[in-house]
C-alpha cells in the first residue's frame, strides 16, 4: 500500500507539471505574481491512525508565486490537530491524546482551466507530541480557485518513523495579492 501511494503521487505530480504547459489563465494579476492565502483544513484520517484519532482539523498559511499565467509555486505551512478517540479496551474506556502535526510543504499548482486546477505538495510534518517524530508528507490536490477563494480536496499521505497514514481532507482558503 506504501509503494501505491507514492506511485499515485509521483504520477499526480508528473501530470500537473505537464499539465502546466498549457495556455490557461491561472490567478495571477499584472500588479503581482505573489498571493497569501489562509486556510481551514479538515480531513478524516486513513490507515493507521483511524484506530485512535476521528477528524483532523487545522489551519494553513500559503505563499503562492505565479510562474506563468497557468502555473504558480506554493509554500504553506500551519497546523495539524487529529483529535483523539474514545476506546474501550476490557471494559474501560479512555480518550486516547490528540496528535498535533506543523506540516512544512513545497507545492505547484497548474490551472487546466480559468479555474480548476492540480496541485502536489511535498515537505515535512513535525510531530509536536508524539515523540517529536517527522514525517515526510505527499499530497495530491484537485482544486478551484478564483482571485479570493480556494477550494482543494486531496489526500495526504504521512509517512516515516516506521508508521504510515493518510487524510482525506478539503482545504478553504481566502487569499489575496501581495
Amino acid at each position: 500500500m506504501k509503494t501505491m501511494t507514492k506511485i499515485v503521487a509521483t504520477a499526480l505530480t508528473a501530470v500537473a507539471i505537464f499539465i502546466g504547459t498549457t495556455n490557461v489563465q491561472a490567478q495571477t494579476n499584472d500588479k503581482s505574481a505573489w498571493r497569501l492565502g489562509f486556510g481551514l483544513e479538515g480531513g478524516l484520517p486513513t490507515g493507521k491512525i483511524k484506530d485512535y484519532t476521528s477528524f483532523q482539523l487545522g489551519g494553513t498559511a500559503r505563499l503562492q508565486y505565479g510562474l506563468a499565467d497557468n502555473l504558480a509555486l506554493t509554500l504553506t505551512s500551519g497546523y495539524y490537530n487529529y483529535f483523539g478517540k474514545d476506546v474501550t479496551q476490557s471494559g474501560v474506556t479512555f480518550k486516547n491524546d490528540d496528535i498535533g502535526i506543523i506540516p512544512v510543504k513545497l507545492g505547484i499548482k497548474s490551472f487546466f482551466t480559468d479555474n480548476l486546477y492540480f496541485g502536489a505538495e511535498a515537505g515535512a510534518g513535525f510531530a509536536t507530541n508524539e515523540g517529536n517524530n517527522t514525517k515526510l508528507i505527499l499530497a495530491p490536490t484537485l482544486g478551484w480557485a478564483d482571485k479570493s477563494w480556494d477550494v482543494g480536496v486531496k489526500y495526504e499521505n504521512f509517512s516515516g518513523n516506521n508508521n504510515n497514514w493518510g487524510t482525506v481532507g478539503l482545504r478553504l482558503a481566502y487569499g489575496f495579492s501581495l
